[in-house]
């Protein structure tokens, strides 16, 4: 039986990392402001953690301007799904063996 730890991606192991994605999961996109809001986090601090996200593919970035302010919006790519889901899955199963 293969060890569900093999699975936990280390793009993942971040509290801060784990935190931006399982709210992209549950929204098609957010905004920098409303995950800085959420997640209770600098702007330097978010900065740097999804850029690295978005380094690995795992999300896209889309700016605009809303009337004359930019805004900034993240979405979770489709293989950051699922390498997201392979995490989950993993930590489920390592619970479940205790």
């Amino acid at each position: 039986m293969k060890n569900p730890i093999s699975n936990l991606q280390k793009v993942f192991d971040s509290r801060i990392r784990l935190g931006i994605m399982s709210a992209l999961m549950v929204s098609d996109n957010l905004d920098f402001n409303a995950l800085k809001d959420l997640l209770g986090l600098t702007d330097g601090n978010l900065a740097s953690h999804l850029k690295a996200l978005e380094q690995q593919e795992i999300i896209t970035v889309s700016k605009q301007f809303v009337g004359r302010k930019p805004s900034t919006t993240y979405t979770a790519t489709e293989g950051g799904r699922n390498l997201f889901r392979l995490h989950l899955s993993a930590l489920e199963e390592l619970i479940a063996r205790h």
